[in-house]
């Protein structure tokens, strides 16, 4: 167990790598259970089994609000690791937060988006005696990360929350892209997402960063079917294999290690975002795990060290907080974790992620205010007692 405190905020991170799911729901229970908790986050490995461990979480945490989904690899107080249950829990009379849980994704309207937003405020105003603000509240979304509405379901949110900060990330599957699952109300559900108003009662910063350049390469989407996020052509010639001759791999040689080394990027708005390739078909198209549009221009990019641009980013944290970070809840891309893996830096990083008091999940993609991007790390800071915001 590991406990911080910033004013009366009480934090309390753990994890456990059993792997019955009630050993390893009471674990967690006795690093992170507290009677007065505001808001508890779990994630877990989606190896656990789902009604085991949904009737052991409600046991445990009893009528505590607890929010959480499956994932790619958890962020634990121990670093990064996989085939864990992990989470955080938050008490103190100056924290408050207010989770609406948004159905059929599916069939997803701008209007729903407006209507969740509002009764999250309106909740999350109650609770504190006064209307949030960009300055006291952000934002935290989970959503399923094989539903394929995170752009229309952040564009929808972000433009109803004003000035909040917005961020999250998309739930996951491990490797296997099958089905992914969120937990609310004492079960596991798909088809949905959960939007978290929170007003800590601390300063905070919420911050991405990614780790890599774009290069001079650029290919043109000439064929998309964009319902599905596939791109059938590349500069007029069939995806797969355009993608890689631009890499230099043979078309059977693509798998996640070398779409997380040679990611593509678009530029919006001066910005760089990554729109990350799933996988290859059998009719030698690709799968993105953002939207994708016909006539876009994809640009290859590079990595640079992960390890450093971590770093870096927790160093400008710790200087804007004017201090240590209390918690770091933090989303990171599942192709960052794999990357991490291939060029042998994840013990390293998870050391880094450690030391920074993160606690997290890898997923299927992540948000960022009025954005679903890939190969990125988003999350929130929490600063301690007499930090600052800026």
């Amino acid at each position: 167990m590991i406990s911080a405190s910033a004013s009366d905020l009480r934090i309390r991170r753990g994890a456990s790598q059993e792997r019955d799911p009630w050993a390893a729901a009471r674990e967690l229970h006795a690093a992170i259970g507290a009677p007065d908790a505001v808001l508890t986050i779990v994630f877990c490995s989606p190896d656990y089994d789902r009604g085991g461990l949904a009737a052991a979480l409600r046991a445990t945490f009893g009528d505590a609000a607890v929010v959480g989904c499956t994932t790619a690899g958890e962020i634990t107080p121990e670093g990064y690791v996989e085939g864990a249950l992990t989470g955080v829990s938050f008490a103190g009379a100056g924290f408050h937060a207010a989770t609406v849980r948004i159905d059929r994704l599916a069939a997803l309207e701008l209007a729903t988006c407006e209507t969740a937003t509002a009764r999250a405020l309106e909740e999350l105003t109650s609770s504190c005696g006064a209307i949030p603000s960009a300055g006291d509240a952000f934002g935290f979304l989970l959503v399923d990360g094989l539903a394929a509405k995170e752009e229309a379901l952040v564009a929808g949110l972000y433009g109803s929350l004003g000035a909040i900060p917005l961020f999250g990330g998309s739930a996951a599957d491990g490797r296997r892209f099958e089905k992914t699952w969120l937990y609310h109300d004492g079960a596991f559900r798909s088809d949905c997402a959960l939007l978290t108003l929170i007003s800590p009662g601390v300063p905070f910063m919420v911050f991405k960063t990614e780790g890599f350049v774009p290069s001079t390469t650029k290919m043109v989407v000439t064929a998309a079917d964009l319902s599905r996020r596939v791109v059938t052509e590349l500069d007029g010639e069939p995806a797969a294999a355009e993608y890689a001759r631009r890499v230099g791999v043979p078309v059977l040689e693509l798998a996640p290690e070398v779409f997380a080394s040679h990611p593509v990027v678009v530029t919006i708005g001066g910005q760089t975002f990554v729109r990350s390739i799933q996988k290859v078909n059998d009719d030698g198209s690709l799968t993105f795990l953002c939207a994708i549009d016909e006539g876009i221009v994809l640009t290859l990019a590079r990595g640079i060290d992960m390890l450093e641009n971590l770093e870096a980013a927790f160093a400008r944290l710790e200087a804007d907080l004017g201090g240590k970070p209390s918690v770091v809840l933090g989303c990171d891309c599942i192709l960052r974790f794999l990357e991490a893996g291939r060029v042998g830096v994840r013990a390293r990083i998870g050391a880094v992620l450690q030391a920074n008091n993160v606690v997290g999940f890898a997923t299927y993609g992540e948000q960022w205010n009025a954005m679903h991007v890939n190969q990125t790390f988003t999350g929130v800071a929490l600063g301690a007692a007499g930090t600052r915001n800026g």
